[in-house]
C-alpha cells in the first residue's frame, strides 16, 4: 500500500505564483501579508520564489491563474481575494462563478490552484478571517506548501505505474468489479471488459 502525504519542510525549490483580486483591499492586504509570512516561515524566498498577479477583483482571478498553472513554472498557485455580501444578489454570482473558476483551473492544468478568496456576508467577519481573531492567508499558504510536496511525490505515477498498482493494465482499473460498484444497475453484459 501507498501512501502519500504532503509536508511543509523542504520548500527551497519551490516556485508559487499568487493572484490576488484587488477589490476589498483592507482584507485583501491582510490576507496577502499571512500567506507571505507563512511562506517565509516555512523556507520560501518571497522575492524570489513567489510571483505576484494582481487583478481588479475575484472575478478575474481564476483567469489569471489558470494562465499561470499553464506555464508549469509553478508548484501551486495561490488565489486571494474577498467577496462581501451587499444588499443584492451580485454576491452570489461572484462568490459562485470565482469557486468554479478556480476549481476548474486546478482540474484542467494539474496545478494545485488554492481557494484564499473569503465570502463573508459582513465586513466585520471579513476582517475576523484577515487577521483580527486568525489570518486565513497562513491557512492558504499551508495549503500550497502542502499541496505542492504532495504533487511531487504523486508526479511520477505515470498511467503504467498505476496500472502496476492497481494489478493490471491503468485502462483496466475501471472494469469489470469496479465499474459494477460505480453504476450498480448496469448488467454485466453493458460493461466492457
Amino acid at each position: 500500500m501507498a501512501v502519500f502525504e504532503g509536508s511543509f519542510a523542504q520548500s527551497d525549490h519551490f516556485k508559487f505564483a499568487v493572484v490576488v483580486g484587488r477589490f476589498n483591499d483592507l482584507i485583501v492586504n491582510r490576507l496577502l501579508g499571512g500567506c507571505q509570512d507563512a511562506l517565509q516561515r516555512h523556507g520560501v524566498n518571497i522575492t524570489e520564489q513567489v510571483d505576484y498577479a494582481w487583478v481588479p477583483g475575484c472575478f478575474e482571478v481564476p483567469l489569471v491563474a489558470r494562465k499561470l498553472a499553464v506555464t508549469g513554472r509553478y508548484d501551486a498557485v495561490i488565489c486571494l481575494g474577498a467577496v462581501i455580501r451587499g444588499q443584492t444578489p451580485h454576491f452570489d454570482f461572484v462568490a459562485g462563478e470565482v469557486a468554479k473558476g478556480i476549481a476548474a483551473a486546478a482540474f484542467q492544468t494539474g496545478v494545485p490552484v488554492i481557494f484564499g478568496v473569503v465570502t463573508t456576508d459582513t465586513m466585520q467577519q471579513a476582517l475576523e478571517r484577515a487577521g483580527i481573531k486568525s489570518n486565513l492567508g497562513w491557512n492558504y499558504a499551508m495549503s500550497a506548501l502542502e499541496m505542492g510536496t504532495l504533487m511531487r511525490q504523486v508526479k511520477g505515477l505515470g498511467a503504467h505505474s498505476y496500472g502496476q498498482l492497481a494489478g493490471g493494465s491503468a485502462a483496466q482499473v475501471l472494469s469489470g468489479e469496479a465499474n459494477r460498484a460505480i453504476a450498480p444497475d448496469v448488467s454485466s453484459d453493458q460493461i466492457p471488459s
